[in-house]
């Protein structure tokens, strides 16, 4: 097994939920995302997905659009979010993930990239921008270095898609749950339940909700319905307001784990 599918199956033993906490690497700088990854697990992530920056972050809404550019600021490069993974997997077992659009990986080389990312402790891939019908080398590539990939469904995706998308994830199903961009948002859609009810026809693999979910009712809400909840950029909003003031790393342990505590 995985540490992805530890993760999940060690969190359902014990009745829980996963809280999949999303950070921007890279931002404000390279190293302080290594000690904010560390408070992250601290605060109770159970599972880190680790932004790579891209000038072009189609899914992304401000939020995090403005994240990536403060980490190219910094000419933050896939290559040293694969050492920043390597440092933190020294003093840490949390699972890790990178979720990345595709240009970057395919500029460093699908095969590379995946040996290196394994090298370095990684766990899974998520790539929004690219579609299981044009994932076949990396995937390929996946499998047998035992990488996750782990695919997006929407409220729009059907019967086909949702079946595509289940016969090409490992690790967890990632369902959007809202049309748009990443952001938070004020409500829960109800249709949440019946697509994740959906989905679950279909494959034995946790199912985790993003996009939208930024206060604790709203992760206790989705996480009756899911496997785990992913939250990014709430997360983010916090750092934003903070940068630069004292306590940054403490504000953000606080809102995470109010998000944790929420759940249960």
């Amino acid at each position: 097994m995985t540490r992805i599918e530890n993760k999940f199956a060690e969190l359902k033993d014990k009745g829980e939920k996963a809280l999949i906490a999303y950070i921007m690497a890279g931002d404000p700088d390279i190293q302080e995302t290594e000690r904010l990854i560390l408070e992250l697990e601290k605060a109770g992530a159970d599972l880190i997905e680790i932004g790579i920056p891209f000038s072009d972050p189609l899914a992304d809404g401000p939020t995090i659009q403005k994240s990536a550019t403060r980490a190219l600021e910094h000419n933050v490069s896939l290559s040293d979010v694969i050492d920043l993974a390597k440092k933190v997997r020294k003093v840490s077992n949390i699972p890790l993930i990178f979720m990345s659009y595709y240009n970057p990986i395919f500029k460093y080389g699908e095969e590379l990239f995946v040996r290196d990312a394994v090298k370095a402790g990684v766990d899974g891939v998520i790539v929004p921008d690219l579609p299981p019908e044009e994932a076949e080398v990396l995937i390929k590539h996946s499998r047998e270095k035992g990488l996750d990939t782990i695919f997006l469904l929407a409220p729009t995706s059907g019967e086909d898609r949702i079946k595509k998308v289940c016969k090409s994830s490992t690790g967890f199903i990632y369902y959007v749950s809202l049309t748009g961009v990443t952001g938070a948002k004020e409500g829960v859609s109800k249709d949440i339940k019946g697509m994740i009810k959906k989905i679950k026809s279909h494959t034995e693999l946790p199912v985790a909700v993003g996009f939208g979910i930024s206060r604790p009712e709203q992760a206790k809400e989705v996480s009756s319905w899911a496997d785990g909840v992913i939250v990014g950029s709430a997360i983010i909003k916090v750092l934003e307001e903070n940068i630069g003031k004292k306590g940054v790393n403490k504000k953000v342990h606080d809102f995470v784990k109010s998000l944790k505590n929420g759940m249960s």
